[in-house]
């Protein structure tokens, strides 16, 4: 079913990403997923839901605000077009992304310190994963820091506490980027 999703949308012609359990699974920790996440550009979203329907997917416009859905052989297909904190699929981020290979296809996903940003924002009680996918990223993928911390901005307490805590856990986190996100939050 991946591979039909991301068939249909790749020959439809519109950038997204792979999102959600698979891409942090790539650069991160396995782990297991019981969907498919595709992040789109908002303008491109509901012609994407077409792109689903015509390729014989079940569509719904879940919420206006930020999701889709669409749905083929008991699989589910989150079309994103709106991460919370107002994150978005921008050309930044579409430029940064990387190609990975997953079961013999070519996947684009979020650079690593994007999925960070993403999942470091999200994380709420009921889906603490996230957390995990973004240490397991910090421990194991190679960090453009400065990067990180522009894009980190946009939630940038969240951030910091998630850079704080992967270093209480003994994760190498160099100091001068807590210090530097400290200093920006704080020392205004």
């Amino acid at each position: 079913m991946l591979r039909e999703a991301v068939e249909a949308v790749s020959h439809a012609g519109f950038p997204f990403l792979v999102l959600g359990g698979l891409a942090s699974a790539l650069v991160g920790r396995p782990r297991w997923t019981h969907d498919i996440d595709f992040l789109v550009r908002p303008d491109d979203a509901r012609d994407i839901l077409e792109v689903f329907a015509r390729a014989g997917f079940t569509t719904e416009e879940t919420d206006p605000v930020w999701i889709y859905k669409a749905f083929k052989d008991d699989i589910m297909v989150d079309v994103i077009f709106m991460v919370m904190g107002g994150i978005y699929l921008d050309d930044q981020m579409q430029d940064r992304s990387i190609e990975r290979e997953y079961e013999g296809l070519r996947l684009r996903i979020p650079s690593p310190e994007d999925q960070i940003v993403i999942k470091g924002i999200v994380h709420r009680e009921e889906t603490s994963r996230h957390w995990f996918d973004a240490l397991a990223i910090l421990g194991r993928a190679e960090l453009d820091w400065e990067y990180l911390l522009r894009r980190g901005r946009v939630g940038a307490r969240r951030i910091l506490a998630l850079l704080i805590y992967a270093q209480s856990s003994d994760i190498l986190i160099p100091d001068w980027v807590i210090r530097r996100l400290y200093d920006e939050i704080y020392a205004q």
